[in-house]
Formats: C-alpha cells, structure tokens, sequence
C-alpha cells in the first residue's frame, strides 16, 4: 500500500514538474533571407536609429519608458555578448557587415476553453446540444523580443530571430533580467556560427 502511494505521489509530482517546465518555455522561431548562411560576415553595429525599442499593447494606459529603461540595458548587453560568441566583432555604423535591432514587444492574450469544444462537428452519438460557455478562461501576458539583423550592403534584413514566452508577474526584476538573457542565449543558437 506504501509502495502504490509512493508511486503515485512521484507520477503526480513528475506530471506537475512537466507542466511547470513546459508552461516556462520560451519559443523560438527563426527567419533567414534565403541561402543566408552569415558566411563572409565578420562585424556587427547597432542600427542607426538604436539599439531597440520597446512596444507596448496591454492598454492605452502603457508607457514604454520605463520598461525599456530597466530590461534595456540587459538587452543590449546580452545581444552584444551572444553575437560575440557566434564569430561576429563589434565594428563602426557605417562600415559594419550587419546592424542589429531589436523589438520587445509585451501584449495581452487570453486562452480559453468552451463546453463541447472537443467533439466532433457533427456528435452522433445521442449528445442533447447544449449552449457554448466557458468552461475555462484564462489571461496571459506575453513577451516577445525580437532581433533584426539587416545587411549594411543590401539594406534589408537577411536574419530575424523570435523569442517568446509568457511573463510571469510573480518573478523578480532579477528573475526577469535572467530570463532576458535565457532568451537571447536559446535565439542566437539559431543564428550560424563564423567559422
């Protein structure tokens, strides 16, 4: 009787460990001009008009400054340190082999969950129809920063990298400025390495 409730007890914590470390995930995504390889790419500069800027869609309330005043600096930072370690040396504006930008977007999105929203269109078998509600209802705020790489000699952009994940609004600025990080480090993974 011990040993079943042991087991049970490891199976639920291991299924709500999971849950956890997936919930925390951030999601990359990666777009390249095509046959972009960085290939011959040996310096980087910030854009002309920045490092980044930070965009806000929660409400008509929001004020971009102090957000970008606070993780700004991370940002910056981070970005430097990983395009370093993928082969690239930090070069002048106008003469650099690519400028980086950066967008931190933060907005509000929700997930839902109606009554009979996993049958099949058409039930057949004798399930009386019933009025949609919600069965669940959840708000979630989301972050996601993205990173321009723009050729110098093309003047376009030849390698955008996506991280996202949601915020948590439990976590410390500490906590936030090392996820910023994370982000940055799992996004830069994507990008190719000089050799």
């Amino acid at each position: 009787m011990n040993i079943k409730l042991t087991c049970a007890v490891t199976a639920v914590a291991a299924v709500l460990c999971s849950g956890a470390l997936s919930a925390a995930k951030i999601k990359v995504k990666v777009q390249a001009a095509p046959k972009y390889d960085g290939a011959g790419l040996k310096t980087w500069a910030w854009a002309t008009d920045g490092p980044g800027q930070v965009i806000m869609a929660r409400s008509s309330k929001d004020d971009p400054a102090p957000i970008e005043k606070t993780f700004g600096p991370t940002i910056v930072d981070a970005i430097a340190k990983e395009l370093g370690s993928r082969g690239l040396t930090a070069g002048d504006v106008p003469t650099a082999d690519v400028h980086a930008h950066y967008y931190l977007l933060i907005a509000v999105g929700f997930n839902t969950q109606q009554f009979g929203q996993f049958l099949p269109a058409v039930p057949e078998w004798g399930i009386p129809p019933f009025a949609g509600g919600n069965q669940a209802y959840e708000i979630i705020s989301t972050g996601s920063l993205v990173l321009d790489l723009i050729s110098t000699s093309a003047k376009r952009i030849v390698w955008r990298g996506i991280a996202q994940a949601e915020i948590d609004s439990e976590k410390t600025d500490e906590q936030r400025h090392a996820r910023i990080r994370e982000a940055v480090h799992e996004l830069m993974l994507k990008y190719p390495k000089q050799k």
